[in-house]
């Protein structure tokens, strides 16, 4: 297993676990992640998403489906998994109020590593799946 592959699983052990500064600590201070809902710049804006994530989601945890490796690249394919319990900025912005529902959600991260760090990351989902499972209409 190469260094990339053990920076990505802590980041995921830590995202399934809502610890902020152990996930934290496998990101770049100055890392780019780029995701459906936008772009987050640097540790204090990814560490700002994600709790606004959890919070949302409270429940909300990962499972790996397949995992691929290319030098200093991971390719994951997950699902997310979790309930709906609160306030959700979601595309373009709009806040969703909490609708109790659950999500099962594709997703991809593509993850770039140097000196142990996460320096790239690039996350991919069908936001329409996400707002059809919320019951959210598409505007």
């Amino acid at each position: 297993m190469g260094e990339a592959r053990r920076v990505r699983d802590r980041y995921n052990a830590a995202f399934n676990a809502h610890d902020i500064d152990a996930l934290l600590s496998t990101v770049s201070p100055d890392a780019a992640i780029l995701s459906p809902e936008g772009l987050a710049e640097g540790r204090e804006e990814l560490g700002s998403y994600l709790e606004e994530f959890w919070a949302a989601f409270p429940d909300v945890h990962t499972v790996v489906l397949e995992s691929f490796d290319t030098d200093d690249t991971t390719i994951d394919e997950v699902v997310f998994v979790g309930t709906h319990k609160g306030p959700y900025r979601g595309p373009g912005g709009k806040v969703i109020p909490p609708t109790g529902r659950p999500v099962n959600i594709r997703s991809c991260y593509v993850c770039t590593v140097e000196n142990g760090l996460i320096v790239s990351m690039r996350v991919y989902l069908d936001q329409m799946e996400l707002l059809s499972q919320l019951g959210v209409p598409p505007e």
